[in-house]
């Protein structure tokens, strides 16, 4: 299992005697790979309101700080507010057609889940995509039962990563910060889980590269879904 691991803040390493009952991934780049269905309704908008387009590998820098910062990281620099916004309306029309048309799980993502659920893990989905959309997305790709409590960007809740989010997840669940793993593929997730007290596993197989993710000082660093499975039932 190449797993590489890296300090804590406090100079102590994660090592194999912490005991992790919760895990809270991120969905996009993580869970599913959402990337061309979004490039493709993002350009949507661009060629709609006359803007230059992007190559969809553009797209992965642009993902993972919400819908607003999605568009306003696409349209030009010093587009108006008001375009923005309804930019914002225009995407989420154009999404809700095209959002599985090229969307699926990540290799070995279901295998994952269901060892985890098997070993009484519990599970979690915390995402910057809108909360309609995280749920659809959840209800659509895997069992409803698999995880505990589906959260998307809520109005009334910071998104990522301010833990807000996350550590009304752990109320649900139930289990204290400091017994949860945060799984994400970027600096927003990374820094979510340290914000909110909790390990942190960055996944290489996402949107944004290692170096970031080793960079947000990463606790752990899988290159497979497995090696998350591995970790957690070691830990425990």
């Amino acid at each position: 299992m190449s797993i590489k691991k890296k300090e804590m803040e406090s100079g102590e390493e994660l090592t194999s005697t912490m005991l992790y009952s919760s895990i809270i991934f991120d969905l996009d780049g993580t869970l599913l790979d959402t990337l061309t269905d979004i490039a493709d309704s993002v350009n949507r908008v661009l060629s709609i309101n006359n803007f230059s387009t992007h190559p969809r590998d553009s797209f992965k820098k642009f993902i993972g700080d919400g819908l607003y910062n999605l568009i306003t990281r696409s349209v030009p620099v010093g587009t108006k507010e008001s375009v923005i916004l309804k930019c914002c309306e225009t995407f989420t029309e154009i999404y809700s057609e095209n959002w599985k048309k090229n969307c699926f799980p990540y290799e070995g993502i279901d295998t994952m889940l269901n060892s985890l659920s098997a070993e009484g893990i519990k599970l979690a989905v915390l995402s910057n995509k809108p909360h309609a959309f995280t749920c659809q997305f959840v209800d659509q790709f895997f069992p409803r039962a698999t995880f505990e409590i589906v959260f998307g960007q809520r109005e009334g809740i910071e998104k990522k990563p301010d833990p807000a989010g996350a550590l009304i997840i752990s109320e649900f669940l139930q289990t204290i910060p400091e017994n949860i793993l945060f799984v994400g593929d970027s600096d927003v997730d990374i820094q979510t889980g340290r914000n909110a007290g909790m390990g942190t596993a960055g996944v290489s197989w996402g949107y944004r590269n290692v170096k970031e993710l080793e960079e947000n000082k990463a606790a752990i660093i899988v290159n497979s879904p497995q090696e998350i499975v591995e970790y957690v039932l070691s830990a425990a």
